[in-house]
Order: C-alpha cells, then structure tokens, then sequence
C-alpha cells in the first residue's frame, strides 16, 4: 500500500489518498470471490480487463484541452492547488509551476520529455517575501568564485563544463617515489606543474569566461586561468547542477581538458553574477537563449513554511507535467468514477461467464 502512494506521488504527484482508498475498496470486493474459491490470478487478469476498458471510456469522456494557450492548464493546476496551504497565494505557485513545466518541456517527434525532478530545481532561501518566489530564465546553485579576483558578473560568457580535476592526478594504487639527490624532488614538482600548466593551455585556447568543474582546481590552475585568461573558475559543483547548467547554456561537459573544441562552449547564457542572499554566495546564469533547465527560487519567512511550499509546487508541477503529456480533461470530484462504475456494470452484462 505505502509503495502504492509513493509510485502514485512520483509519477503524477497528486492523488495518494485517493489511491489508497481505492486499493483498499478494491481488496475488500475481492474478498468474497477468495471465499468461493476462484483463483487469485483469474481475479487479477478481470481486473487487468477491466482497467483496458476503463482507458478506452476515459479517452471518450476526456476534453481535449488547448495547450497553445496557458488558460486552461492553468484552471487545472489551480483547481489541484485550491485545498492546500499554497492556496492563500493565489496564482503565484501555479505560474511558478506552469513556467517550470514549459521550459524543461522537450519534444523529440511524437517523443515528449518533461524531466522535472532532473532539470527543474527548487532552490529553498529562508528569508524575504514569499511573493519574491520567481522561476529563473536560466540556473543557480550555491556557491562561489574559487579566488577573490575573479570576476562576479559577466555578460554573454563563454562557458565550458569539466568533470575531470585541474590539479596533478595522483596514482590510483598506491605509488612510491624514491629520490637519490636533493634535486630529484624539485624535478617531480616541476613535472606535476607542467601537467597543470598543459591542462590550463588546453582550456584556453578556446577562449572561456566561465569555467566549471565537478573536481578540484590547484591553486597553480586558478593563478594561470586567471592571470592568463582571466577566467571565473568554479570547482566541486554536482554532478545534477552541472547537467542543468549544460541544458541551460548549451555547453558540453568534457572529460579531459586536451579534448575541448569549439563546438563544446556554451554560449547561450545571457548573464553571469554571483549575489550574497543571507549569509551565502549564490552563482546565478540568467537570459539563457531556449533554456531547457531551470531553478525555481522559494523565498519564506521560515524553513517549516518554505517546505510546506515546495510540496504544493511539487504537486503542482506534477499535474502540469501530466496535462501537457496527455492534453485531456476529465471530470472532477468522483463523477468520473460514478460513471466509468455504470459503464463498467452495463458491460459486465454482457459477459457470458466469469472472466
């Protein structure tokens, strides 16, 4: 039953209740055909029937629904918002949802990809108004420059994505290293700078402003980036931040500096800053051109009251990822069931035997 709602809540993010009141009724009918000795999985492929019928009379009822215009998916998110705590805010956490939803909205041929939980991030900032809540043209994550001259604001970066450290690799098994004379050691150190300052030059040659990585950065790497590119350099960011910096900016993450092209450079974002909210520094890459990731910023007066929000958005965005999937509305408030039970009662009289 729990795993019931949990599959219920990620797939179409409302309705847990009702699922399990439905599963529970469902069971309960059962019960007298178990005591007449009928076979479980005789039972089991009835009710597979019965769900193949249900489909077909639910796509007659259904009302196809004008996706070009936002008015009636709007009607339909706020309809699932109305009983809960997000109601008091009016349209803000529907629109909140509606614009999340059409821009990791993707369509590959009769392929429609709307991954929410991968590309539509909500980002929870205790303080301020609620009514700054916004959904951003482009990605933010928490974090900032790795050296205090770099650059905080850049317009129309050149961005390039690593996960792939900027520092010396170290051996993967445990290496030795054994010195006979005092310059020997110098020699391994320089070796290692050398390693660093190719990597750097590979970078380069491409011209970047912005360049990110999932690992570590040297200080070597930073000081050449930065002197001789004057680069912003970004290190540790995750691995989910940085797919959506990439679907945002257009970039390609690369696994080794010596492998960059042209083509990699993400040149979409419009806008690099870096802003204090709080006590933390919070990178932020806006005015991207055809953004297909997304951060939803929730500003509250509390942590209690900022998750209470994010579970509405989360159910918000759910129904708004589900109606653009399958454009059609059905009825509301249990007169879809009432009727798909008389439908399914009139055609039980046709059924010559029990199947």
């Amino acid at each position: 039953m729990i795993e019931l709602a949990r599959a219920q809540d990620e797939e179409v993010g409302d309705g847990t209740t009702s699922v399990i009141i439905l599963a529970g009724e469902v069971l309960s009918v059962v019960e007298s055909f178990l005591e007449k000795d009928i076979h479980p999985t005789v039972i089991v492929g009835a009710y597979f029937r019965a769900l193949e019928d249900i489909c077909e009379m639910v796509k007659d009822l259904g009302v196809p629904i004008n996706l070009e215009d936002d008015k009636d998916l709007t009607k339909i998110v706020a309809s699932c918002i109305g009983t809960k705590f997000a109601s008091k805010w009016g349209g803000l956490i529907v629109d909140l949802a509606v614009k999340a939803t059409r821009t990791v909205y993707q369509k590959d041929g009769d392929n429609v990809e709307i991954d929410i939980k991968r590309y539509a991030k909500v980002e929870k900032i205790p303080g301020g108004m609620l009514e700054d809540c916004c959904v951003l043209d482009g990605v933010m994550f928490n974090k900032d420059v790795t050296h205090p001259q770099m650059r905080r604001r850049i317009e129309n970066p050149r961005v390039v994505l690593m996960d792939c450290p900027l520092e010396y690799k170290k051996g993967e098994s445990a290496t030795a290293m054994e010195f006979t004379k005092g310059e020997d050691f110098k020699k391994a150190l320089a070796a290692e700078e050398v390693e660093v300052v190719r990597m750097c030059q590979a970078i380069l040659k491409v011209k970047p402003d912005i360049v990110i990585t999932e690992k570590g950065v040297s200080d070597l790497a930073q000081h050449i980036l930065l002197k001789e590119g004057n680069c912003t350099v970004f290190r540790r960011l995750r691995k989910t931040d940085n797919n959506r910096v990439a679907r945002s900016c257009g970039a390609t993450i690369v696994n080794r500096a010596e492998e960059l092209q042209e083509s990699d450079v993400g040149t979409n974002c419009g806008l690099f800053e870096v802003r204090k909210i709080g006590d933390d520094y919070f990178t932020f890459m806006t005015e991207c051109k055809e953004a297909k990731a997304c951060s939803i910023i929730l500003r509250g007066a509390s942590k209690d009251v900022l998750n209470e929000i994010e579970r509405n958005l989360h159910d918000a965005l759910g129904v708004a990822r589900n109606v653009i999937i399958n454009p059609r509305l059905a009825p509301g408030g249990g007169a879809i069931e009432m009727e798909l039970a008389c439908r399914l009662a009139d055609k039980a009289k046709d059924m010559p035997s029990i199947q």
